[in-house]
């Protein structure tokens, strides 16, 4: 069995690879040659002692596609709180409360075959990239291909991944936007990536800045609250969310105005609303604006079961609203892979994990 750190998944899995991987797990899900259980949170009653209001919370999630050969398992194990900013915003944090302030969080790979557990790798890099591509296969089959203004919510680290992203499937955009609460933040964000990718990245002083005159606006934050105003939505934009209510908190990044505005809406998964209650998406259907039928899948949209744009005035929306195991899955077989063909990893012996009695 091979241990994989973060550095050395870092060094063999490319933005392509984690996207290829991830579309045909999606297509994979919809026709049923994929299976996945809904993220789960279960918060503890443990008070970290140096963060008042921080408490344990355990992630897991978990799922398989046929392609990878493999069952993912990932979990986290987390102090997790919400911290307020200087200017009152408020957002989900996660404190390095692990010994020598690190993190927690684990994707174990199971053979379909064997069984035997293939490989336990770190999280974190597959992580940022996993949401950035899903978000990214969203951008590509529903914004209008012609789009040269994005606004991108966020300065930290998915707003990396997700501007790469873009670019990846959008290279045409000649402008973006930056807005996040912070100013020196968003200023420095905007002049690193500018020099980065080559591209006019900006720091705007307003939400409305990076919504009016974008057709293109992709939230990646840790928001506990909607980051702009649907109202400001002009005909034919794309939005991307990252952020819904998750049974720990009422989280969200867009209003209930952008819900209601969506001519098309999309997500990764309807079975993710109904487990956590996710009222932000539900919203147009309690309201009578939309049927839950009118609420499609990624993976439906990918293999044509679902519809997508027919009108480039139409403004859609795709809420990236949960992490599934199967892309952990997709993405973790193909950075295993990957690893063994460069002799990366620390191998330890698969005996040590198999028992001669039953489970």
């Amino acid at each position: 069995m091979l241990i994989l750190s973060n550095s050395d998944i870092e060094q063999v899995l490319t933005l392509e690879d984690c996207l290829q991987a991830l579309e045909v797990a999606y297509k994979e899900y919809a026709l049923g040659k994929a299976a996945n259980r809904p993220r789960n949170h279960t918060m503890f009653p443990v008070e970290d002692k140096r963060y008042p209001g921080f408490h344990f919370r355990f992630k897991s999630q978990e799922g398989g596609t046929l392609s990878s050969g493999v069952w993912a398992l990932r979990i986290t194990s987390d102090m997790a709180g919400v911290e307020t900013l200087a200017n009152g915003v408020k957002r989900r944090r996660l404190i390095p409360a692990a010994p020598g302030n690190t993190f927690v969080g684990l994707v174990t790979l199971y053979s379909l075959e064997t069984l035997e557990p293939l490989a336990v790798m770190h999280d974190s890099h597959i992580q940022k990239l996993r949401v950035g591509a899903t978000s990214a296969v969203g951008i590509r089959e529903l914004s209008n291909p012609d789009a040269r203004v994005a606004g991108l919510f966020g300065s930290g680290w998915q707003a990396e991944a997700h501007l790469n992203y873009l670019l990846m499937v959008r290279p045409q955009i000649e402008e973006i936007r930056i807005y996040s609460p912070t100013p020196a933040h968003r200023k420095a964000f905007a002049g690193e990536w500018s020099d980065k990718v080559g591209k006019r990245i900006i720091a705007v002083d307003h939400p409305r800045d990076a919504v009016k005159g974008c057709q293109i606006v992709t939230c990646a934050t840790a928001a506990m609250d909607p980051c702009f105003d649907g109202s400001w939505l002009e005909p034919g934009t794309h939005v991307t969310a990252i952020t819904s209510p998750d049974r720990t908190a009422l989280r969200r990044e867009l209003d209930d105005t952008t819900f209601d505005r969506a001519d098309v809406l999309i997500v990764l998964s309807k079975e993710q609303i109904e487990y956590d209650n996710q009222v932000d998406i539900m919203g147009p259907v309690k309201r009578g604006v939309k049927s839950w039928e009118q609420i499609g899948e990624l993976g439906d949209l990918l293999v044509g079961r679902f519809p997508g744009r027919s009108h480039r005035d139409q403004i859609t929306v795709f809420a990236n609203n949960t992490g599934m195991g199967l892309q952990f899955a997709a993405v973790g077989a193909r950075a295993l892979a990957l690893a063994e063909a460069k002799g990366l990893g620390r191998e330890v012996p698969t005996e040590w994990f198999l028992e001669d009695t039953t489970p």
